[in-house]
Order: C-alpha cells, then sequence, then structure tokens
C-alpha cells in the first residue's frame, strides 16, 4: 500500500544517526525477552530502548520496542508503521518523543517485521485488538502517566497502515486521548473501488507488498482474487473493506485529531482526509487538517514540519500545555518553484483559520460545448492512458513533475472526449473537488470513465494534469442515456492568467481496471465547470523584519565608531590574509543543547585541515559531528568560537560556501531522466554560468562512464551514490563534505567510493568524510579528528593515530571477566582499558610504561600471553573513546 513510505518521517537533511550500546540486562515480559539499549543522540539526552516480544488476546507474538528518557510520569504516544514495513521504520520519531518527554511504544503489525499472525487490515478483533492490549502494558508501566488506574495519558500516530489503526484505536479503545493520522484512508473500499472502479495497480502492489495473498487472512485473500479476476467490486468486496475502516465506527472518534493528508497521493486521495475530518469534526472533537507537498506518489513529505506538528499536538492535549502552538486549523503547502542554490523545490504555506472543505466559494468557468464528442473503449482497454504511476515515489515522483508545471501524462486520440475553457483573464487558485455534470451514452449498459482537469498553457504548451489525479467513475444503465455529475480530484492548483482549464473524459487509465469488451461512449456537457477556490486559505505575507529598518542605522554608527577609535582588531566577516590558503580552521567551537546553558553539543573544538587531505570524522552517537558538519555548512551557529574557509568565517549565506561542496543522505534525482540530465538540470537550477559546472570533470572523478546516459531509475544504489557525489562536486568545490558516503553500499561499491574520494583530494582539494565503517576510513583517509562527548580526543594523521605506541594489545591466554578489566583500567599509568578479541586493549598515559602494566597485570593475576602496540583503527578508536562506542 505504501512502498515508499515504509520511511515516511525520515531523516531530515544531515540526517541524525545513532548508534546503540546494548546494556546488560535482559527482561522477560509476558511471552517474550526485552533487551535494553540505549541510544545518544547529538540532539539530546540518551534514548533508552527496550525490545519486547508480546503474546497478544489469541496468542499471535508481537514485536514491540519501548523508547523513554529522563525520569518521572510522562504521557504515552504509540506509534504505527506503514503498510509493508515495521518497528524499524518509525524508530527514529520514536526516539524524538522520546526525548521530548514521552514514553513510546512501537510494534510490528500482524504479518509484518518478526510479528506473527496473518493480514488482517486492521480488523476490529486483531490489530486493533492488539493496540488494545499494548495500551494494557502501558498501563502498567511505573513512568507513564495515569489518568486511573488501567488508563494510561496515551496518543496514536502513524502514516498511512499505521495512521489507519490510529484512528480505529480511538474508536475501540476509550483510553485512548489524542491521535494524529497521516496519509491514510476513511474508506478503504472507497480507496481501492473509487466510484465502482477497481483501482487494479495499487491492489496488486499492495498484495504484494504484504508478501503475497498467502499471507493475508483467508477471506481477503479470496476477496482480493475475486475482484482482480472480474475486473470491478462486488458488493462481498466492499462490504469487508467497510467493515475494517474507520468510517464504519466514525461515531465513536471523539480525540482531538490532527489530520495529515498528501496532495501527490493517487491512493488515498485529499477527499479520504475530508471524509475524516467532517465526522469527527461532528462528534464534537477538535480537528486540524494540513495537506502536505507529497503523498503515496512522491513527492517532499516534509517530514521535520510535521514531526513538530504532531509533537506539538501531543503536548497540547496528552500535556495538557495551553502554550503550545498546534498550527492552523487548516495548512496547505504550496509549491513555489526551485531554489536556485541547492536546487531543492520551494514550499510555502498557507492556512485559514477554519477547514474549507472541498467546496468552498465554487467559481463557474464555462467550457466550449459544441457538439457531443465520441470516443471508444478499446478492446481489453488497451493501451491505457497514463496518469500516475503508482510505487514510482520518491521526491522525483511524477506529480512533482505537475506541481513544477511539466506535463507528463498521456491521453491517446480516439479514447478521450475533451472540453476546454476561454483563456482565463485572472489567475485562478483551485483548491478543492472541481465539479461537472455530463451526460453519458455507451453502446454497452456500463461505461467506466477517467475525468480528469488539465491547466493548458498559451502556445501549445503541454497540458499539466496537476497531482496527476484522476476521477475514475462508473456509470451503469448507460446505454440508454443518464446525467451524471463528476466529483474531480481535490487539488490545491494555480491556473496562471491566460491558461485555459481543460477537461478531459478519458476510457482507460493505465491504474484502474477498464471494461474488456470495446464499446463507443458518447458525452455532452450539462453545466460549467464549477471550480472551488476556498479564498479564506491566504499565504502569509512575511513581514520586514526588524533589521530592515535598524541596520541601516547601526552600520553607519558601528562604522563612525571603527574610525573614530582607529581599531583595526578583525571582526567577524573580515577574511584572514593568513589563512587565505587553508580549506578549514575551527577554533574554540562550542555549541550548547537548545534550552540549556551548560549542556554542549560540541565544546570547545579546535582542529585544522589543508590542502590534499581526506580527513576522517569519527566518533560515536552524541560525539558532536553531525552538530559540527552542520555548523560547518553554515545551516546552524555556534555559541562561541568560529569557523573559518580559506579565511572566511562561516556564517548562515556566507558567499565562501559557494567553494564548499556536500552529500548529505543523498540526493533526490528524477527517476525518468538519465544521470547526465540530472546533473544539468540541477545546475541550471542554482543560476550559475554552464561553464561554472566542470560537468566533465565531475563525472570523470565520480567514474560512471556509459550509465550517465540512462535514466536514474535504472541505476543501482551504488550509482545513485557515485551520481549524488557528482552532483556535489559540481563546481569542483574546494572543500568537500561527506556524510556516510558508503552508507547502504556492497564492499565492491564502497571500494569505488573509496576511489573517488582519493582522486578528488589528489587535485589539491579537501574532502571531509564522516563514516562509522572504520575499516574503510583508514584506507581512505590520510587524516582523523576523533570527537567524544563534544570534545576533541585526538587529531592527527591516520598513520600515527593508528600506530602511536601508547596503546598496547595485550594478547590473554583466557579471557579476562569485566571487573579485572575496571581494575587494569584504574591502575596508574593507564588511560583506558577495554576488552577485545583474544585480550585488552590498554591505552596509556604520559606515565605509563609497558614494563610497569605488565607486572601489574600480573600481580593481578592475568595470564598475558604477548603484548605489542596495536596496528588497526578499530583499536585505536576504541582506545581513545574507552569503549564508549
Amino acid at each position: 500500500m505504501d512502498l515508499r513510505l515504509r520511511r515516511l518521517r525520515g531523516p531530515a537533511p544531515g540526517g541524525r544517526r545513532r548508534w546503540t550500546t546494548a546494556a546488560v540486562a535482559a527482561v522477560a515480559v509476558l511471552a517474550g525477552a526485552g533487551t535494553w539499549t540505549a541510544a545518544a543522540s547529538d540532539d539530546g539526552p540518551a534514548v533508552h530502548r527496550a525490545d519486547r516480544v508480546m503474546a497478544m488476546r489469541d496468542g499471535v507474538r508481537i514485536d514491540t520496542s519501548y523508547f523513554t528518557a529522563g525520569s518521572g510520569r510522562r504521557p504515552a504516544v504509540l506509534i504505527g508503521h506503514g503498510f509493508g514495513g515495521s518497528k524499524d521504520d518509525v524508530r527514529q520519531e520514536a526516539e524524538k518523543l522520546a526525548r521530548d518527554g514521552y514514553a513510546v511504544l512501537t510494534w510490528s503489525a500482524r504479518g509484518f517485521g518478526r510479528s506473527g499472525g496473518r493480514i488482517g487490515l486492521n480488523a476490529p478483533d486483531a490489530e486493533v485488538a492488539d493496540v488494545s492490549k499494548l495500551i494494557d502494558w502501558l498501563a502498567a508501566r511505573p513512568e507513564v502517566r495515569l489518568d486511573k488506574a488501567g488508563d494510561p495519558r496515551v496518543g496514536v500516530t502513524g502514516a498511512s497502515y499505521g495512521g489507519a489503526v490510529s484512528l480505529l484505536a480511538a474508536a475501540h479503545d476509550p483510553r485512548v486521548d489524542a491521535i494524529a493520522p497521516s496519509i491514510t484512508y476513511w474508506n478503504l473500499a472507497d480507496a481501492l473501488f473509487p466510484n465502482g472502479v477497481f483501482k487494479k495497480l495499487w491492489a496488486g502492489i499492495f498484495v504484494n507488498s504484504g508478501g503475497g495473498c498467502a499471507h493475508f487472512e483467508p477471506g481477503l485473500c479470496a476477496m482480493y482474487d475475486r475482484v482482480a479476476e472480474a475486473g470491478k467490486p462486488d458488493a462481498a468486496a466492499r462490504a469487508l473493506l467497510e467493515a475494517r475502516s474507520p468510517s464504519a465506527v466514525a461515531d465513536r472518534i471523539k480525540v482531538p485529531t490532527l489530520i495529515t493528508q498528501g496532495q501527490t497521493d493517487s491512493l488515498f486521495p485529499l477527499g479520504q482526509a475530508d471524509a475524516m475530518a467532517r465526522a469527527i469534526r461532528a462528534n464534537g472533537a477538535p480537528v486540524d487538517v494540513d495537506w502536505i507537498a507529497g503523498g503515496h506518489d512522491g513527492g517532499d513529505l516534509e517530514s521535520d514540519r510535521v514531526e513538530a506538528r504532531v509533537d506539538s499536538w501531543f503536548d497540547r492535549y496528552l500535556k495538557d500545555d495551553k502554550s503550545a502552538d498546534t498550527g492552523p486549523a487548516f495548512r496547505v503547502t504550496r509549491t513555489g518553484g526551485i531554489d536556485s542554490t541547492d536546487g531543492a523545490v520551494q514550499l510555502k504555506g498557507a492556512s485559514a483559520d477554519a477547514y474549507p472543505g472541498l467546496r468552498s466559494t465554487e467559481h463557474a468557468v464555462p467550457l466550449d460545448t459544441g457538439r457531443e464528442r465520441r470516443f471508444q473503449n478499446p478492446a481489453g482497454a488497451s493501451p491505457p492512458a497514463i496518469s500516475a504511476l503508482p510505487g514510482l515515489g520518491g521526491t522525483g515522483g511524477l506529480s512533482q513533475l505537475s506541481s513544477l508545471g511539466v506535463g507528463v501524462s498521456l491521453d491517446f486520440p480516439g479514447q478521450y472526449a475533451r472540453f476546454d475553457s476561454a483563456p482565463l483573464g485572472t489567475a485562478l487558485r483551485v483548491t478543492g473537488t472541481p465539479t461537472v455534470k455530463v451526460h453519458v451514452t455507451s453502446s454497452t449498459d456500463d461505461a467506466v470513465l477517467f475525468g480528469k482537469v488539465y491547466d493548458v498553457g498559451p502556445g501549445g504548451a503541454r497540458p499539466v494534469l496537476p497531482s496527476q489525479l484522476v476521477a475514475p467513475l462508473r456509470v451503469t444503465g448507460a446505454r440508454a442515456g443518464k446525467d451524471v455529475t463528476i466529483v474531480l480530484p481535490a487539488i490545491d492548483h494555480e491556473v496562471q492568467k491566460g491558461h485555459r482549464l481543460r477537461l478531459v473524459l478519458a476510457s482507460t487509465d493505465l491504474g484502474y481496471a477498464s471494461p474488456a469488451a470495446p464499446a463507443t461512449y458518447t458525452v455532452s456537457l450539462r453545466s460549467d465547470l464549477e471550480v472551488p477556490t476556498a479564498p479564506g486559505v491566504r499565504t502569509a505575507a512575511a513581514p520586514l523584519p526588524s533589521w530592515v529598518w535598524w541596520l541601516p542605522l547601526a552600520g553607519a554608527l558601528a562604522a563612525g565608531a571603527l574610525l573614530l577609535t582607529g581599531r583595526r582588531r578583525m571582526t567577524p566577516g573580515v577574511p584572514d590574509p593568513a589563512l587565505a590558503d587553508v580549506p578549514l580552521q575551527i577554533t574554540g567551537l562550542s555549541k550548547r543543547y537548545a534550552r540549556s546553558s551548560d549542556r554542549y553539543a560540541v565544546r570547545d573544538l579546535a582542529f585544522r585541515v589543508e590542502r590534499g587531505q581526506v580527513l576522517g570524522l569519527l566518533g560515536p552517537n552524541g560525539a558532536g559531528k553531525t552538530t559540527t558538519l552542520r555548523m560547518l555548512m553554515g545551516l546552524i551557529k555556534p555559541d562561541d568560537g568560529e569557523i573559518r574557509v580559506f579565511g572566511h568565517e562561516i556564517r548562515p549565506g556566507a558567499p565562501v560556501l559557494s567553494r564548499v561542496g556536500a552529500f548529505v543522505e543523498g540526493a533526490g534525482f528524477l527517476p525518468h531522466l538519465s544521470g547526465r540530465e540530472n546533473l544539468e538540470l540541477y545546475w541550471r537550477a542554482t543560476g550559475r554560468p554552464a561553464e561554472d559546472a566542470h560537468l566533465a570533470e565531475a563525472l570523470e572523478i565520480a567514474g560512471l562512464g556509459d550509465a550517465l546516459a540512462r535514466a536514474v531509475r535504472t541505476y543501482s544504489q551504488g550509482m545513485r551514490q557515485r551520481l549524488a557525489i557528482a552532483q556535489a562536486m559540481l563546481g569542483l568545490p574546494d572543500l568537500l563534505i561527506l556524510d556516510e558516503p558508503t552508507n547502504g553500499l556492497d564492499p565492491p561499491q564502497i571500494r569505488e567510493m573509496r576511489e573517488v574520494m582519493i582522486r578528488y583530494a589528489a587535485a589539491g582539494r579537501t574532502v571531509i568524510v564522516s563514516s562509522h565503517l572504520l575499516a574503510e576510513v583508514e584506507q581512505s583517509c590520510t587524516h582523523l579528528v576523533v570527537m567524544d562527548r563534544g570534545r576533541l580526543v585526538q587529531a592527527g594523521p591516520v598513520s600515527e593515530i593508528v600506530g602511536s605506541g601508547d596503546t598496547l594489545l595485550v594478547g590473554t591466554a583466557a579471557p579476562v571477566d569485566a571487573p579485572v578489566v575496571e581494575k587494569v583500567g584504574a591502575l596508574p599509568g593507564v588511560a583506558s582499558a577495554v576488552a577485545a578479541e583474544g585480550g585488552l586493549l590498554v591505552r596509556l598515559d604520559a606515565d605509563g610504561s609497558a614494563q610497569s602494566l605488565v607486572v601489574e597485570l600480573v600481580r593481578l593475576e592475568v595470564p598475558v600471553a604477548s603484548v605489542g602496540p596495536h596496528r588497526r583503527l578499530e583499536d585505536a578508536f576504541l582506545t581513545l573513546i574507552g569503549g564508549a562506542a
């Protein structure tokens, strides 16, 4: 159902990555054992995680993870995952909510991950009952806040499949206090059988992502086989899906609900969220609605913003924090073109004090009626028209192209009717569902039509289908002729002045099942096109910041003061000529955690990087690496100290950042374009001259060869990584920052990436790479900076750190117990000691020596077999940080 949304709330740019350190304890809970881990992060306190397998009421075993941080009682949050995924997909969001003061429980639904059972599509007596059992468990936890005995203060959130279970949990369990469903369904029958038409492509992807029909409950499997063979749903199929849908228990959902729905979503379109909002609001519950730019068909999922809004929603309704800003009653994200600095799609929000629905303030647009239009449904419904491509997904999906004014849909001649408006005299913002009444006649009893409204630019520009959405409609009794009202897809789209609106009624669509028998359809208009405009939804005009007024005066005063005092001290923003040829110098760099005056993510960090170096930035999670990189890229400001790149101080928007290239989390590429076309499009979006791109040099270093001419959708993960590196290298920046460039690659691909970094630095440029693969860092980097708990531990050439004589590998005839290792670490002259395969790694301080160490080891009855210097980066790393990784 949502293959690409298994990580709906995935890492933000610059991605926070966490390592986990296994604790010693194991906890037996219900039917399974629990394992505790602690996850540290640059962004707050350590999060403790307990993994457990719990037995449900019918004996099915469900795999869960429980996240907490801090002390005291706090509300609880359950997070469900998307279809085809598991609890691991929502781990990052769970850790964030735990740091924000919640006890968070995640689980793999039946049939997914390591959980047992068969997929029941959120059946009330299966998946929904499982949620109630999980709430029972939360009620017994001493750290969970209770409203009364057995009733924890609890919220439920999730995306798609997990969003639906949050709605159902609120209906079936009165202990649920607030929910935040995202891009999900209200009526699954309407989603998969809209207006009596079978959404065959999404349904097939849905079954396949569940592992095949055999992984579902037998009744569901039989229903799918029956509908797929017939090509149309029957009453029993609708009843089966409706019974498992939130709409079946609409009158019982009475808790505060934040609804997030995707505009680029042919699986669960905006109409599903509209029905959801109207029903829950009718029950008297607070409801806010947020239309995001992404969805199951691609686009930007706005993960950070959505997570922050969910967090505030729960702060308000679970923590009773009346000061929490839950946002407007209605918000919609609108696309505003491409950012010329990084090629990203620009997004802006519009909002209203009340949800306008889908039919607010309709505007009539006359269409060219003329004569009746006649067209064919071809035998076998082939070739089909193309709108969305379900399952393609990605940030470069077809829906994103349509939001940028690029037409990518396809209608075949003779298989559709079209009706055009005159050029619009003023721009028109469509927000909601356009409607039109038509008369339909068919040579067969049933007719299946696909309605869509195109934005047609002047001068023969290719028509744009907003969000790539169509409205299917089955017309029964069409042989005798019939008037029908077509409710077209809900969209938010601005039609520019001089553009036309075009209504198209097609006989086929790739995503749906059309009648296999050939037929002739005749249609004519019975009304104008009624377009909703929602005038109350407005994009907020950003007020001029105060500095616009006071900066000129302050600048004049400052200049006067400098002239009067004759001070020659260097000020921020003035380049240091002595560092003009130094790629990076960091001095006294510090950054405190948010809302803290004495807790530091980075503290007093200082190091220098020279030309031609490949510098590895190492440290366990919580060491401050991510925060350091963000400050280096100008994304956040340090509290103290400075960063200078080629003598220029780094600050947000600093011009010297044009000499810095960065690769974080991989770039989003348009899958239908070739690798070369993607890079050329990105560079054009920056607004810089084509000759400055040095495209050929970047591509040669990346080593993609003939693959550059192929569509990116055919690329392997390693090729995509190298293409992303090539994008970061466009313009041949003097300083290249790579965050986990080998993440997810196999060994041959890792070797290729290593060669890319070495070749790039060989020309006198500088590479900084953050990685957890120590063996790879040892082979590719010339220098290292090791951090721990925000501070610099050691910096220097790899050879010196790996081969430094202050760390010894002590071979032992038998494993050394933990208490003895602690005693060794406390010996005079010993800085740290950790257990290693075959013995101990011991780092000596300035007063230590190998001879004195051996004497003390014998005294402690350690069975010493050999003593020698270590020779691996992994050993050096572990000893430098005292085993804290």
